[in-house]
């Protein structure tokens, strides 16, 4: 096993990573350096990749690396056998860094999910639901209130299918789309997506407006704003518009908004069942800083709303810093804001635990302007 090629393949992935070069985008440099793998042999390597991260604890890093990435694949063959074999104490004392038990509830659920490999999903647009479960072989849809989520079993590089090319669809997380629904967009509305990155949620907006209305996008980075566009003219999605907006008190525009939605940078620990290797990069001190920066976001984005309006604000992390703490705060320090439930829910924070939505973590919070 220690001489396999999926174990040499994934020895240049690790030996790569660094600060700069995160284990995913060495990931993304292999299989374009080798696209000529198979897909069953590519998973191979990323379920490798993955391994070695989400068993670190257990690995001799006097070993080879070869062998440590050997000893991690058998260790994830035998908990995707049984996951029972690990008791949950050890897995809260090592496949995760210790500061966290003080920040997220570590369920003995919570940490049996983050060590198994993620469920991939996919977003269909409305109009190509019922097509794409015919068209995709190992496609089922996703589970309440989405509409439009499908899980995705089967063995196909979707990249590569027509459908994709063609903007049927696209590859987004389950707790990425509840944020969208609990936007709740209409058409004809104006809204701001003040931290658009690549647009995942941007595009779903869109499509739940049914490319009526107006979606103003905004990104710090430019790299991000390009694939923005790119996806969104794949999509055939038409109703935004990019602005400039460094984070600051003054807005982009003085326009007044129906709804904004602000999915602040985050410590991404909702992430690491997926994004393992960020379980060992991310510190205490990210999260602290992180946090005000969240809670200064929300400060400068609330006065761009109507009066009726609607804020939501949604993070890929599970901290308490990062999530009920700012929630409570800007509740305490803005009365002009009531809570708005979200997703036909009474409350107007939602926490989506992975163990409960076989998807990446988030929390969102919303309220309206009164």
């Amino acid at each position: 096993m220690s001489d396999s090629p999926t174990v040499n393949r994934a020895s240049r992935v690790i030996a790569k990573v660094s600060p700069q070069l995160p284990a995913d985008a060495a990931l993304r440099e292999e299989m374009r350096a080798h696209n000529r793998i198979s897909p069953a042999e590519q998973h191979a390597v990323v379920r490798a990749v993955y391994s070695h991260y989400r068993w670190f604890g257990w690995l001799d890093q006097n070993a080879s690396l070869q062998s440590r990435l050997a000893h991690a694949i058998s260790l994830q063959d035998r908990f995707d056998a049984d996951p029972l074999t690990v008791k949950p104490e050890a897995l809260a004392a090592r496949a995760l860094p210790t500061w966290l038990a003080d920040e997220v509830e570590l369920s003995a659920e919570y940490l049996r999910q983050i060590q198994a490999e993620p469920t991939l999903w996919i977003r269909a647009q409305a109009a190509h639901f019922e097509a794409l479960l015919r068209s995709l072989p190992g496609c089922e849809p996703g589970p309440e209130p989405t509409t439009t989520a499908l899980r995705y079993t089967g063995k196909r590089d979707l990249f590569k299918t027509d459908e994709f090319r063609h903007g049927l669809f696209e590859i987004q997380d389950l707790g990425s789309q509840l944020v969208s629904l609990a936007c709740a967009p209409q058409p004809g509305e104006t809204w701001w997506d003040a931290c658009a990155g690549e647009g995942g949620k941007l595009l779903h907006m869109s499509d739940l407006m049914q490319n009526k209305g107006l979606i103003w996008a905004s990104d710090r980075s430019h790299r991000r704003i390009a694939q923005l566009r790119k996806r969104a003219s794949r999509a055939q999605a038409y109703n935004y518009r990019v602005v400039p907006w460094n984070g600051g008190p003054i807005p982009p525009t003085k326009t007044k908004f129906d709804g904004i939605l602000l999915d602040a940078p985050c410590s991404g620990v909702g992430t690491w069942q997926r994004h393992p290797h960020h379980r060992w990069t991310v510190t205490p001190t990210d999260v602290a800083e992180l946090a005000s920066l969240q809670a200064q976001l929300l400060d400068h984005v609330a006065p761009s709303l109507k009066p009726g309006g609607r804020l939501i604000y949604a993070v890929c992390t599970l901290t308490k810093s990062e999530t009920t703490a700012i929630a409570e705060t800007f509740s305490a320090n803005h009365p002009e804001f009531e809570p708005l439930p979200l997703l036909d829910a009474e409350d107007h924070q939602l926490t989506i635990w992975p163990q409960d939505w076989n998807a990446n973590g988030m929390f969102i919070a919303g309220w309206k302007r009164t």
